[in-house]
């Protein structure tokens, strides 16, 4: 027995020595993949730096810029956006995205134009989105940043949330490269991550939503009803008290008035004693079982009456 138990202890220092190492490993790891994130973060803002100068051109068709692209572009985009530039506007280079299509099909293939002066570049992308689409003829021309792909990504991923921000009145802005400026009831908060911001406007979403109550509809309340005649009136077991979905003063006051009305009610129809009876019972039935529940039910000076308070 002796023996086992000293086998047992060393086995079980074996593995407490196996965890620590592991333990170790896994930290370390864990250091290597935080420091590939920030790699990867530069890597992705040091690309879009070098895309600075440059602006998508979408729905310029095939061949129209005919052998010498550069020069087409610097005579066409100051006529499309209306801006005399001083000095001349320059590109460094342009071309078209992805190989030509043989078939000719589709759409054109967006032009990639990269400027030497990163003022002309902000002139025409402001002016773009000042006109809206640009018109050459019938043909729209768009004009839009050209990010890398992680940031366009993330820049979709932002627009996405777009209606659930209206819906939530929440005004926004969204920011180069890919970030969304987001203000609530005077407070506001600036998010880099999509996710981050989806999972904000959940809860968000959960605590401006309205409460339920239990006396929303007759349906949803549960209790007792006081009368025929009040089918929107019913006594809550719970609570003692009773609640009034359309008006509760109404039955309220239906309730204390009848002391001073004593002795001046009309004769009943023919046809309708039965109903005021049904009433009339099933109302003191719900107060008196009220009574013995609740303690905040007094007694007026009628003995068929209760002031439910």
């Amino acid at each position: 027995m002796r023996l086992e138990i000293v086998g047992f202890q060393s086995q079980v220092s074996g593995l407490d020595q196996r965890v620590t190492i592991l333990e170790a490993h896994v930290a370390s790891w864990t250091d290597r993949d935080q420091e590939l994130l920030h790699l990867r973060s530069k890597l992705t803002d040091l690309e879009d730096r070098s895309r600075r100068n440059n602006i998508r051109l979408l729905g310029f068709p095939e061949g129209t810029e005919g052998t010498n692209t550069l020069s087409y572009l610097q005579d066409m985009l100051p006529k499309l956006t209306d801006i005399t530039f001083d000095p001349p506007l320059e590109f460094e280079r342009v071309h078209r995205l992805c190989p030509k299509r043989q078939d000719g099909k589709g759409r054109p293939r967006p032009i990639i134009a990269c400027l030497l002066r990163h003022g002309q570049a902000c002139q025409l992308l402001q002016a773009a989105r000042a006109q809206g689409p640009l018109r050459l003829g019938t043909l729209e021309i768009r004009l839009s940043d050209n990010f890398s792909k992680e940031t366009a990504d993330r820049r979709r991923a932002f627009l996405s949330l777009r209606p659930r921000l209206r819906h939530l009145d929440v005004k926004f802005g969204l920011f180069e490269p890919a970030r969304m400026w987001i203000a609530k009831n005077g407070e506001s908060r600036t998010s880099y991550n999509p996710e981050d911001l989806r999972i904000f406007l959940e809860r968000l979403q959960e605590q401006t939503q309205p409460m339920e109550t239990t006396a929303q509809t007759p349906q949803d309340t549960q209790g007792l009803s006081l009368g025929v005649g009040h089918p929107e009136t019913t006594f809550n077991p719970e609570g003692g008290a009773i609640m009034d979905t359309q008006n509760r003063g109404r039955d309220l006051e239906r309730l204390t008035k009848s002391h001073d009305n004593r002795g001046q009610r009309p004769p009943p129809e023919a046809g309708k004693t039965l109903e005021p009876l049904r009433v009339f019972i099933t109302m003191n039935l719900g107060l008196l079982w009220m009574r013995q529940r609740d303690p905040v039910v007094e007694k007026t000076n009628r003995r068929d009456e209760y002031l439910i308070l």
